[in-house]
């Protein structure tokens, strides 16, 4: 630890405690900031210093942040590679804001990929044969709606982000807020990190940190984090009543798209969605 100050170690502890007071962007939210990213990477020292760093990024507020962080500190282990899992499925917002980063990636040096379900998600919707866990029988053609206890398209995604990391014996940083304590509790691979969690930043501080940084997730012309709870896929049957009247009342294409979806594949909740909305 001969590279971190006694200065900047007070300055990281304060920063974990209050992180509210580093996001001025000031020397001392810098310096504060590097002693945290270099302390949470040294406390997961047991890797070699060659080995392969990713960040998996979904382009929402919390994994924004996340990378916006590890780029910015000068002095955080150098990143090798951001991974995206692309459904198919986000918002257009979600799009843009990749695509504001891409060359940002690019000019650092830093690979980027993106991983794609083995099939068209709405292939997977309506037409995957699925097999009863009884019989091994085709049972049915297509998954549903994805959500609730039928995650799908989250477990697919998730092994296949797992499979990427594991065949590159990657460590990787994944943006799970710290106040997300459900979540980081059901992490177990031993390869991943999470930072936020470890420098203190809840989902509201990731959200200020990226507006600082011009991010925007602009969709027909609100603000997704100001009418949505959670920025997932558009068709995620985990909305909420208030998210589905958002989505009538401000996002009409996707208000379209959804009926369009409830019509072939039944309600996406315990009542049709006009209903839930109050449409």
């Amino acid at each position: 630890m001969s590279d971190v100050s006694l200065q900047q170690i007070e300055a990281a502890k304060d920063a974990v405690s209050h992180p509210s007071h580093y996001t001025s962007g000031g020397i001392e939210c810098k310096d504060a900031m590097a002693a945290c990213l270099r302390m949470a990477a040294m406390s997961n020292s047991n890797q070699p210093e060659s080995q392969w760093l990713i960040a998996s990024v979904s382009w929402g507020k919390d994994s924004l942040a996340m990378l916006h962080l590890l780029l910015d500190e000068k002095n955080t282990p150098d990143l090798n590679e951001v991974v995206f899992f692309d459904t198919g499925m986000e918002f257009e917002a979600i799009y843009r804001e990749r695509d504001r980063m891409l060359p940002v990636l690019a000019s650092m040096g830093i690979e980027y990929t993106e991983l794609k379900p083995k099939e068209p998600f709405l292939h997977k919707m309506f037409v995957h044969p699925v097999k009863s866990r009884e019989t091994g029988e085709i049972h049915k053609y297509g998954y549903g709606w994805c959500g609730g206890a039928c995650r799908w398209g989250t477990t697919e995604k998730t092994a296949a982000l797992d499979r990427y990391a594991e065949g590159k014996g990657a460590i990787v940083y994944v943006g799970i807020a710290a106040d997300e304590e459900k979540r980081l509790a059901k992490q177990h691979k031993p390869y991943k990190r999470f930072p936020l969690a470890d420098w203190g930043y809840t989902e509201a501080d990731c959200l200020e940190y990226c507006r600082a940084y011009g991010a925007t997730w602009e969709q027909d012309g609100v603000c997704l984090y100001d009418v949505l709870d959670r920025v997932s896929c558009w068709c995620c049957r985990n909305k909420n009543q208030r998210e589905l009247r958002a989505i009538h009342d401000h996002l009409p294409r996707y208000w379209q798209q959804l009926l369009a979806l409830e019509s072939r594949l039944g309600t996406m909740k315990s009542k049709p969605v006009p209903e839930i909305a109050g449409a």
